[in-house]
């Protein structure tokens, strides 16, 4: 059993493959944390804890005459507030009296086979029964407000997921004003922060930094998880590696607004609070309704390999679902960038018939096809076919497209609205804007307020009227602009405070609608990129596109920051022209598809403008694609380079779960005069094994991960190199 309670110490331990988590309900029925990290014999660990008088810290009232007990010094699975713990606080509320303090007491708790589930929120399911569950419920009883904290065990992926449910106890209303997920507290040890910050086109780029005393604080408030703070930090002891060293993930499962709070306190001690952003958050919490919060991801490993190695499974196996979970990917052809706003029906067909002479599967039709869209200033909102652009319509483009072999996907951005359409003409209130304000403007649109239920019956009308009259079997969701005048018109004025959240539940419930009656449909997500690239929509979304940015050199730095968290099946990637359209930068064909093969791989340029030699290149990248297409995605990925490294070189390498073969690839980014060749250890390999490397030669695997293999010199611009490495026999 993964779960356990021990009655006479009052503990209750959690244990997966590699570590254990306690907390303990001590003699007031506060619940302690006690210990997060690997698994260890010892079953008590209540023992490094020693009471102190720590002389300006407050005291219970139970505890008045133990100065030595404080919740300003106490480590807890959920904090209570306004009562001594001066600390980040996981919940804040304004009571019905108007009082705003609550102190959370032990109440009961129950451990279930399988795994939880949130209404209305994505969250980690349980295929097969292998997870258990424990549910702990804590009570203020002056406040009347009762919290069910729930942990998820997957025993043999070594995560634990967390969640809470708030329910007002009482007759009266409850504000609430922050409503966190989890706390997390690391009470002894000196720990780096990794986060993943970024922009527009230069997403999820790693910084690791030492924590100093004070509040950290990654969030975004822009409406979702944002292209400048992923949810997704990682704690790891100041000496930890890709090998070694101990690594907390803390993963929220939400595509909104987001906040994590980590504080290293006047003691030394780290606490870790993630969930909903509190910035012009208010939750109206009627007598004995419920709120429960998004999921976190927790997990525990040895060194930065390992860490990414759990995530990547969980989120491949019991995140993302539906029949493309782990089957292949199309290989497909994107005209963004070879047309723009500007094609008509013969220029897709001759890109669509290159396309097939090259291997390509499907073809994705992206902005632009639908009536008055022009450029990006009218015609979002009106999803009817252009016949200018498209005399014979969608049904005669698709079948001819059909015809030549290929499947056909579409571009969609359903959440938005110009005002230059003939939705917003009928409707103006159903986009979020705030009275009497001129609203910003961001590509000269604004955004559909999902919270509104005619909204999102429009919505999913629309989308669902597309899929069963065409025959689309792949459709890109875009979601270009971030959400400001949160105001819905239709929400009474002391709720404003809830629609961005509402925005999301109805957003996660129109994906569902749609993925359960289109299962044969592939949806990738996007939002300007990967601005909503997050474990909320990968549970409707088996894919997002990256970033916007299609450069190889930049994206080998988004890539390698994505791949912390998430895995290759999950990142859309392209190889695109030379020189780039976003950066001007030149780079040889070989390593732009080198880079794109980390992903889910496609290709967005005119085709027309390919030498015969370009042409067959792609023909066997294509090829060599679908062949290592299962150890990419399956496999377990190694970073053999440092991103203090990339201003020469990265290397990266996946290993098929049996580690009987392996991918190696190499991009110089910056080829230097007479300097050393780049030389990289190989990981896991198996050791007393003999592999073959690229046909050329024959070696151990310890050989090659003890004494490395050196790259022969690549020069020119940018160039690349990928290596088969195969076990004989």
């Amino acid at each position: 059993m993964s779960i356990r309670y021990i009655e006479e110490t009052k503990q209750l331990i959690l244990e997966t493959k590699n570590t254990a988590y306690q907390m303990k309900i001590d003699e007031l029925g506060y619940l302690q944390h006690l210990y997060y990290g690997p698994k260890l014999g010892q079953n008590d660990m209540s023992y490094p804890f020693r009471i102190y008088d720590h002389g300006f810290s407050g005291n219970p009232y139970d505890m008045r005459q133990n100065r030595a007990y404080s919740l300003d010094s106490m480590s807890q699975e959920y904090t209570s507030f306004g009562v001594g713990d001066f600390r980040v606080t996981s919940i804040r509320a304004s009571c019905s009296d108007g009082s705003r303090c609550a102190e959370f007491r032990y109440e009961e708790h129950e451990i279930l086979d399988g795994k939880y589930a949130i209404p209305g929120l994505p969250s980690v399911y349980d295929s097969g029964q292998i997870a258990q569950t424990l549910i702990v419920t804590l009570i203020d009883k002056p406040a009347n407000i009762r919290i069910k904290l729930y942990y998820g065990v997957f025993e043999e992926l070594d995560i634990i997921t967390r969640a809470a449910e708030i329910i007002n106890a009482g007759y009266e209303i409850v504000w609430l004003r922050k409503a966190c997920s989890m706390c997390l507290e690391l009470p002894f040890g000196e720990w780096d922060m990794i986060h993943f910050h970024g922009r527009h086109c230069m997403e999820r780029q790693p910084e690791r930094v030492p924590l100093f005393h004070g509040v950290h604080s990654i969030s975004s408030g822009r409406g979702m998880s944002s292209h400048q703070h992923n949810p997704f930090v990682i704690l790891c002891d100041r000496e930890a590696t890709e090998d070694s060293g101990v690594c907390y993930g803390v993963m929220l499962m939400y595509s909104g607004n987001h906040k994590t709070e980590i504080e290293l306190d006047q003691f030394d001690c780290v606490r870790v609070v993630t969930g909903l952003s509190d910035d012009r958050f208010r939750w109206e919490l009627a007598s004995e309704a419920s709120f429960f919060t998004p999921e976190v991801i927790l997990s525990c490993a040895d060194g930065l390999t390992e860490l990414s190695y759990n995530y990547h499974r969980v989120i491949r196996h019991n995140v993302v679902r539906g029949e493309y979970k782990l089957s292949h990917r199309p290989v497909l052809i994107n005209n963004w960038e070879a047309t723009y706003f500007d094609f008509n029906e013969e220029k897709l067909l001759s890109i669509a018939e290159k396309a097939k002479e090259l291997g390509i599967e499907m073809f994705v039709l992206d902005d632009g096809w639908f009536k008055n869209r022009n450029d990006d200033n009218a015609g979002l909102g009106d999803w009817i076919p252009d016949t200018r652009k498209l005399p014979n319509g969608l049904e005669s483009l698709i079948a001819k497209i059909n015809d030549m072999g290929l499947r056909f996907g579409l571009w969609i951005e359903p959440e938005m609205v110009n005002e230059d359409s003939d939705l917003y003409r009928a409707h103006p209130d159903w986009a979020l804007t705030a009275p009497n304000r001129a609203p910003m403007m961001a590509r000269n649109q604004l955004a559909l307020d999902l919270s509104r239920r005619e909204v999102h019956e429009y919505l999913f009308q629309t989308i669902a009227g597309l899929l069963e009259k065409y025959n689309i079997t792949y459709i890109k969701w875009d979601f270009n602009r971030p959400l400001a005048d949160v105001y819905s018109h239709s929400t009474p004025s002391p709720r404003q405070g809830e629609v961005a959240h509402r925005y999301y539940l109805s957003l996660y419930r129109l994906y569902e609608r749609l993925t359960k009656a289109f299962p044969h449909v592939l949806f990738e997500g996007c939002a300007g990129g990967g601005g909503r690239f997050d474990a909320g929509m990968l549970h409707y979304s088996p894919q997002i596109w990256c970033s916007d940015n299609t450069d190889a050199i930049s994206r080998l730095t988004i890539q390698y920051g994505t791949s912390f968290g998430y895995p290759a099946s999950t990142v859309g990637a392209h190889v695109s022209a030379s020189p780039n359209h976003q950066t001007g930068r030149k780079t040889p064909l070989r390593t732009r598809g080198i880079v794109a093969m980390s992903g889910t791989f496609g290709y967005e340029l005119d085709l027309s403008l390919l030498s015969d030699e370009d042409c067959e290149e792609i023909k066997e990248q294509i090829k060599r694609f679908k062949e290592i297409e299962p150890i990419v995605h399956d496999g377990k990925l190694y970073r053999l380079s440092k991103l203090s490294d990339s201003a020469h070189y990265m290397a990266w390498q996946f290993v098929s779960p049996d580690q009987s073969r392996s991918v190696l690839n190499i991009v110089v980014t910056n080829p230097l005069a007479n300097s050393a060749p780049v030389h990289v250890n190989l990981k896991g390999l198996l050791p007393d094994e003999i592999y073959s490397v690229n046909g050329e030669f024959e070696v151990l695997g310890s050989a090659l991960m003890q004494g490395g293999y050196t790259f022969p010199r690549l020069t020119g611009d940018y160039p690349a190199m990928q290596l088969d490495i195969v076990k004989i026999g």
